[in-house]
């Protein structure tokens, strides 16, 4: 017998008083799956699976949400909820795992059988007037990734979709406003997934579309203000969107409070410093402190090519070099108010890929989250830490940055450290300069900016071909093209340029950029590649 616990009434934000909770089953996309409610312009945030229901009710959501997960319901240890949440009069809404342990929670079927749907997969929805599928195709494509399968719907539910191999892929019960999907509506290749979503929140919790951006930026500002009081912070200023995003954020927060430091570590692309020191002290007027530490990165870096151990020793040392710059602000003005905090644009796939996702492994460490030291003598101050890149450009609009800022390619913050593959040394980074710069020009000169997520320019600097320039044998380095395409980094495909454009490239590499004899394309979509080599 299932206890109902009463919900408390419905909260959110201020501006948006409906919250659906994500309760997290060890999913990589569970943060997706957040995002995509946002995007529909809901409140969203997520819990973990161990979250007892009376502390998720106590939050007062208006909506919940079951995420998918690595697991089997039947494999000893795996992730549980307490049946009580389906009696709580709430909405939910399940998704692949989710969607199984509410069918075997409330009585229906889950087999495990073996049979095995992966990728896309052909959906037969056979009540196509219903809560989630209304207005969409009898036959659509999913994305499906199960190896247990719901044979029988729990008791007063109706089944409203199936496939070749599962018998209920989704089911239905509007009575009590429970609904579920065996695939993953949330990713891009399930065709009318968003449009699924959509139905469960606005038909079936009866949810209003009334959340913005305006909320994220209200939101985070009063949260600033809260952390940091009447102290003071430091930004670490890459110049690229996340960095520049966070700093104007923190800016409207606490003033001239704020000081941005840039660091210039001798690995950024040919002409990013200046472009930095013009553009964006012009587009905020914020306080900005250079540091040229050219010479300290590089003798960190001297020896090393493991791109895992780069990382960590750029974190390292781009705190140290903070470290510096806050006793050098205190020391220009004593007596003022401390400088405790260190603002970062940490978005939410860097903690994903150092492992800080609930039940994710650790795929590199990023060098803002799993590459800072130990012995950190700041407190961070990350606004961004939720958000998605595209959703991180939407806050800058809001912010009134300028769209040089707000629409700039993705450059990681260790920059051209994780796109030598080998050791780091001046030479080598000169070398990379020059080709980058080129590829950029010609993309730019194209019209491509827009069309492509970013393009890495990758330097094997380990590796040497044998070629021929002006009727001579050469010994030179392969260059790498990495044009992605990609909506949140999460997941990216590789970009089909014109091949005008990647010829007009090569030749212009191999012709102006010393030792190097040879431009290939790389064609890996993420996964199973990554975006950046390292």
């Amino acid at each position: 017998m299932v206890t109902p616990v009463a919900p408390a009434p419905s909260s959110g934000t201020p501006d948006s008083p409906d919250l659906v909770l994500v309760v997290d089953f060890g999913a990589q996309y569970a943060q997706l799956i957040a995002r995509r409610v946002r995007e529909a312009r809901v409140y969203s945030e997520i819990v973990p699976s161990t979250t007892p229901v009376s502390e998720m009710l106590a939050k007062r959501p208006s909506a919940i949400i079951l995420s998918g997960g690595p697991s089997s319901v039947y494999e000893p240890g795996a992730p549980t909820l307490d049946p009580a949440i389906f009696a709580a009069g709430v909405p939910v809404f399940g998704m692949c795992y989710g969607f199984q342990l509410m069918a075997t929670a409330l009585g229906g079927t889950v087999d495990n059988t073996g049979a095995r749907e992966y990728g896309r997969t052909a959906l037969a929805v056979s009540k196509p007037g219903s809560t989630l599928f209304e207005g969409t195709p009898a036959e659509q494509s999913v994305w499906m990734s199960h190896g247990d399968a719901c044979s029988a719907a729990p008791e007063g539910f109706a089944v409203t979709a199936s496939t070749d191999v599962v018998p209920v892929a989704a089911f239905e019960n509007d009575e009590k406003r429970l609904y579920g999907v065996q695939y993953h509506p949330e990713v891009l290749h399930s065709t009318h997934g968003q449009q699924i979503l959509e139905h469960f929140l606005y038909r079936g919790a009866g949810l209003a579309p009334t959340w913005t951006t305006v909320n994220v930026v209200d939101e985070q500002i009063a949260l600033v203000r809260e952390q940091v009081g009447t102290s003071r912070a430091i930004c670490g200023l890459s110049g690229g969107v996340d960095s520049a995003v966070a700093a104007a954020l923190v800016q409207k927060a606490i003033g001239d409070r704020l000081t941005c430091v840039y660091v210039d570590h001798g690995l950024m692309r040919k002409g990013e410093t200046e472009q930095v020191e013009k553009d964006f002290v012009a587009a905020t007027g914020v306080q900005l402190k250079v540091v040229d530490a050219t010479d300290r990165f590089l003798d960190a870096l001297a020896g090393v090519s493991d791109p895992e151990q780069k990382r960590k020793i750029i974190g390292r040392e781009f705190i140290r070099v903070f470290e510096q710059a806050q006793a050098e602000i205190v020391a220009e003005a004593p007596g003022d108010q401390p400088v405790e905090f260190l603002v970062q644009g940490t978005l939410y796939p860097d903690v994903v890929e150092s492992g800080g996702g609930t039940g994710t492994a650790n795929i590199k460490s990023h060098h803002n989250v799993g590459g800072l030291p130990e012995d950190l003598q700041f407190t961070l101050v990350e606004p961004l830490r939720k958000l998605f890149k595209d959703e991180v450009r939407m806050v800058g609009q809001e912010l009134g940055l300028p769209e040089e800022i707000v629409q700039r390619q993705p450059f990681p913050g260790p920059g051209l450290g994780i796109r030598i593959v080998g050791e780091v040394t001046r030479d080598r980074l000169d070398l990379l300069r020059e080709a980058d710069a080129i590829a950029r020009e010609e993309l730019t000169a194209a019209g491509l900016d827009r069309d492509i997520w970013q393009c890495p320019v990758v330097l094997l600097a380990d590796v040497r071909s044998v070629g021929v320039q002006g009727d001579g044998r050469t010994y030179g380095h392969p260059i790498v093209l990495r044009p992605v395409s990609s909506e949140d980094a999460m997941t990216a495909d590789w970009s089909r340029l014109p091949y005008e454009v990647l010829a007009k490239i090569s030749t212009r590499i191999t012709n102006e950029v010393a030792d190097v004899n040879r431009v290939v394309l790389d064609v890996t979509s993420k996964p199973p590649g990554t975006i950046e080599w390292e």
